[in-house]
């Protein structure tokens, strides 16, 4: 008995901010931008009408019928971009009442401006993110490179084959020895790999493994090589075609920081405005308040200007030669400039924004955010946020074993498991929120130096393919954290650096790696996997289609985590004369009398490519509008 095929969500009218849609991405104040909509067919709608917030106050204008196809009729209108900010939703006046069409779907109700699309001003992420694989390394635990080491006092010395303390006394300070020179010597693997982008986690001098809480901004810290090993490194990424990217900490310094020591020891010292201080122990404010890791003040202007602002600033310093750093991923972004009644973070944004762009205009900035980092990525400062919660944290309750007790980050609670349709629901949740081109760059990960592993999470090397495959297939920036790609395992974050198994088989595995070098590939042979828009086709427990789609290519894709019924999808979907091709997994995708099936196996992911033509969209090459229904 053949299982019943499920209904999909082609019916529904969608718009996203991707070229298809928005004639002008990025315009200029006072330019008018032509904003396109799709209207399936069925809808028999009255007509579309635009609702444009201007200078806070909501404006309606009526669409242009301009194109009608098998499938879809598609609407024009003009967004005069009054605002920096400017925020639009489309009304859709079909019998019985009209609908509401934002960043989260349709709605037969009232809903708030929050998800409304916007166009802004600001110029977006550099070109080359979008077409990049990010990828972390942990300096200490990628690889060695020097062998004659002397260790400080505070770090324990531990062999490559140690197993990473998870809690407790020496988290912070088990020394691997790993270092610059042995990420230099392991470069192929990177290319081989298909990594466009090297992010290295703190370099600076600092008194644990992480560097987290540096004691100067002004060196690389001698166990890493100092320097001129990171001039090294930067010039031997540089050559093989790659990019580098550093981290820093603008919130919070070391306690054994210069600055810091200076300002304790002199009340009158210009570095003593660098910091808050309190009357209750320890003196002075610390992150999250860690006694280590002193929070800095940015309503001083010295600091301003020693830390983020111009070429001779910390920020500024280290994108020049011959560090030539492409970029900053900035640590607890969200917190800096954020203390009591001040808030200054929006404005260190722009400041360490503009600094980059002096020195160079294709630099990236990312911030870190664990949570809602909406009202923060307007796209004036930050170009990206580290996506935990629009991506990461959806997708590991999706993915995760049904038996894991593995912990929620930062939650007192296991890691729940939960179906297709949550997981979508809280990612289009957090995507409409931010611009499109905002989101079409988040970094998107699997996992991070401070989460468990993806591999502990789900279990099988089958349930990391299909991780994987939303990694490599959905808007954004994909970030892989060094070992992931070859299996590691790790409960937490502190357990979850382990050791790149250089020279140790058990702890390797090529099955994996192959997985994310298939997969990298395919993302990066495809426009509309870099920068197309996303619709969802299908959202189930068990399964999730969508379309990414730009003018002139259309990939289907469908991720399953365990077998379902399928779905049948309109024969429209593919024009006609067009084979789709299989980009992705074994099965073909099928034709039947009554449209396109969906297979319903799983675990596994399937991309086919169902478009490779220009997608005609206006009067002069659609078929002839249907005056009738207008």
């Amino acid at each position: 008995m053949v299982a019943p095929r499920v209904g999909h969500l082609l019916g529904a009218p969608h718009h996203d901010g991707s070229a298809l849609y928005v004639s002008t991405p990025t315009p200029h104040l006072g330019e008018s931008v032509t904003v396109r909509v799709r209207v399936p067919v069925g809808l028999d709608e009255h007509g579309v009408h635009l609702r444009v917030v201007r200078d806070a106050e909501p404006r309606l204008s009526a669409a242009r019928l301009v194109a009608t196809t098998a499938q879809d009729r598609w609407y024009e209108a003009q967004v005069l971009v009054h605002n920096p900010v400017t925020s639009y939703r489309f009304l859709i006046d079909v019998p019985g009442g009209y609908r509401w069409l934002n960043g989260r779907g349709l709605f037969d109700r009232e809903v708030s401006d929050a998800a409304d699309f916007r166009l802004t001003v600001f110029e977006p992420a550099p070109a080359w993110m979008s077409r990049s694989l990010v990828y972390q390394i942990f300096p200490d635990r990628f690889a060695r490179g020097i062998t004659d080491k002397v260790l400080p006092d505070w770090a324990q010395a531990a062999d490559w084959s140690d197993e990473p303390l998870a809690s407790g006394h020496g988290v912070s300070t088990q020394l691997y020895g790993g270092d610059l020179p042995g990420v230099h010597a392991h470069l192929d693997h990177l290319v081989e790999l298909g990594v466009g982008t090297v992010y290295l986690t703190p370099v600076f001098p600092a008194r644990s493994n992480h560097r987290y809480d540096a004691t100067s901004f002004d060196a690389v810290d001698p166990l890493l090589g100092g320097d001129a090993a990171l001039a090294d490194l930067s010039r031997a990424v540089h050559e093989r075609g790659m990019r580098v990217l550093g981290d820093i900490t603008t919130n919070h310094t070391g306690v054994g920081h210069d600055w810091f020591t200076a300002a304790r020891a002199d009340r009158s010292s210009e570095e003593r405005a660098f910091y808050y201080w309190t009357h209750d122990e320890p003196g002075y404010v610390g992150w999250l308040e860690h006694s280590s890791l002193p929070k800095l003040d940015y309503s001083a202007p010295a600091l301003v200007r020693r830390m983020i602002s111009g070429p001779a600033s910390v920020i500024g310093r280290w994108l020049a030669p011959p560090f030539a750093l492409d970029g900053w991923r900035v640590d607890v972004a969200n917190m800096t400039g954020r203390y009591a009644d001040q808030d200054l973070t929006h404005e260190i944004a722009r400041t360490v924004r503009a600094t980059m762009a002096e020195i160079n205009p294709d630099a990236v900035l990312v911030a870190e955010h664990f949570h809602d980092s909406g009202p923060d990525m307007t796209g004036d400062g930050w170009h990206a946020s580290m996506n935990y919660a629009a991506f990461t944290r959806p997708v590991w309750s999706w993915v995760v074993d049904p038996d894991s007790a593995v912990p929620a980050v930062g939650l007192p609670t296991a890691l729940p498991r939960r179906s297709g349709r949550e997981m979508v629901a809280a990612m289009r949740d957090f995507d409409a929120v931010v611009p499109w081109k905002v989101m079409a760059t988040q970094w998107n990960m699997l996992g991070s130096h401070d989460t468990p592993r993806l591999r502990t999470l789900v279990g099988s090397l089958a349930m990391v393919e299909v991780a994987a495959g939303l990694l490599f297939t959905y808007p954004g920036t994909p970030v892989l954290f060094a070992g992931d790609e070859i299996g590691a395992r790790g409960t937490n974050g502190e357990h979850a650096r382990v050791t790149m198994p250089w020279d140790d088989p058990e702890r390797w595995d090529q099955a994996t790696f192959d997985v994310f070098r298939a997969l990298t590939a395919l993302r990066s042979a495809s426009d509309a996997l870099c920068v197309g828009g996303l619709r969802w086709v299908v959202v189930e427990d068990d399964a999730v289609a969508y379309l990414r789609e730009t003018p002139d290519e259309s990939v289907l894709v469908l991720l399953a985590r365990a077998p379902w019924a399928g779905a049948r999808l309109p024969a429209e979907l593919v024009p006609d004369g067009t084979v789709p091709r299989t980009l992705y997994g074994s099965a073909p995708l099928e034709r039947s009398d009554a449209g396109w099936l969906l297979p319903g196996t799983g675990p596994g992911v399937h991309v086919w490519r169902v478009r490779d033509t220009a997608l005609a969209t206006d009067s002069s090459s659609a078929r002839t509008a249907d005056a009738a229904h207008r």
